[in-house]
């Protein structure tokens, strides 16, 4: 046993690799605890998982979009594909935080229902607890868990409009969902939005023209080259209501997840996201001080993406670092 590490701990890290239900959501509910003792349990629980998420080449999808899209129906649609294919699947689903309690407010994970008791489909609601970009900070360690035993994760963002940009930073594949006749697609390519996804989605397809003319206009006005480089971004149609368009949908998000796997970008990119999320963390407890004080944003994400580690351990040593200067 490693030391510091207690039996149940490992017995815990054991049924998360082996993807037990009860073990998995013990898990994430440790890391959303933020009791001190919960915070250092949490910590050793991350440095056990370490060589499994740190190797995973399991999917990390991201879905966004503007509220109304249909991304909840479009994610349970995606879901039934990947099980047909044998696939297990783990989503996180952000939902808008209770201005009173602080906990999820929609019930959008409703639409999911069809599948929640299915063992190889686990689905935890979290609340994003008014962070702008759509994530609370607990997605991230959150999705690194998940990385261990599903062979997909998505992470389904608040939907609260046009500052959803964090989950280009927190997944390897985002796909970005578009409601038909909306008119946002200008607001969208002002606000930099559209250079976010690697896929684009006008979902609702059976809407007929209007569905029709949101995809020409947002195949008119999107930059088909991803910054990434080395992909093209794609603009599909599909209806998630009546199963339309899903197979192709699925099939071009793993084409994206082989391409990053051919490029050898996957491990990289994840390095970089977490230490983005660190970034992120480091911002929202200490300002933009805090983060010239560990040597400014660049050097921040350089030193940090520099190799694989437990991100709660980055966490307690920037903090460390921080105390000591002031």
């Amino acid at each position: 046993m490693t030391p510091g590490v207690t039996a149940d701990l490992q017995a815990l890290a054991e049924g998360v690799r082996a993807g037990q239900r009860p073990a998995v959501a013990a898990a994430l509910n440790l890391l959303d605890d933020q009791r001190a003792v919960s915070r250092t349990q949490a910590t050793a629980l991350m440095t056990q998982l370490l060589p499994h998420y740190s190797v995973s080449t399991a999917q990390m999808i991201g879905i966004t979009g503007p509220p109304g899209a249909g991304k909840s129906s479009l994610t349970a649609a995606l879901i039934s594909h990947w099980l047909e294919h044998k696939q297990r699947v783990g989503v996180i689903a952000v939902d808008p935080s209770s201005p009173v309690s602080g906990g999820a407010l929609l019930g959008d994970r409703l639409r999911m229902t069809s599948e929640v008791d299915n063992q190889h489909v686990f689905i935890r609601s979290l609340s994003n607890r008014g962070q702008f970009g759509g994530l609370s900070q607990e997605v991230w360690p959150m999705s690194l868990v998940m990385l261990c035993c599903f062979d997909i994760v998505i992470v389904e963002t608040v939907g609260v409009g046009q500052r959803e940009v964090d989950i280009a930073s927190s997944c390897d594949t985002t796909c970005f969902v578009a409601q038909p006749g909306s008119g946002d697609s200008i607001q969208f390519l002002k606000a930099g939005i559209l250079e976010v996804p690697h896929v684009v989605v006008v979902n609702k397809e059976d809407m007929g023209a209007v569905a029709t003319r949101t995809l020409a206009e947002l195949s008119g006005v999107l930059n088909p080259n991803h910054p990434d480089g080395g992909w093209t971004v794609p603009v599909l149609a599909t209806s998630a209501t009546r199963r339309s368009g899903i197979a192709p949908l699925g099939n071009t998000l793993a084409a994206h997840h082989q391409h990053l796997l051919a490029t050898q970008r996957l491990q990289v990119r994840r390095r970089e996201h977490q230490a983005r999320w660190l970034l992120r963390c480091i911002e929202d407890e200490y300002g933009k001080k805090g983060v010239l004080q560990l040597g400014g944003a660049p050097a921040f994400i350089k030193e940090f993406s520099a190799h694989s580690a437990n991100p709660l351990e980055q966490y307690s040593a920037c903090l460390q670092r921080l105390s000591i200067t002031h």
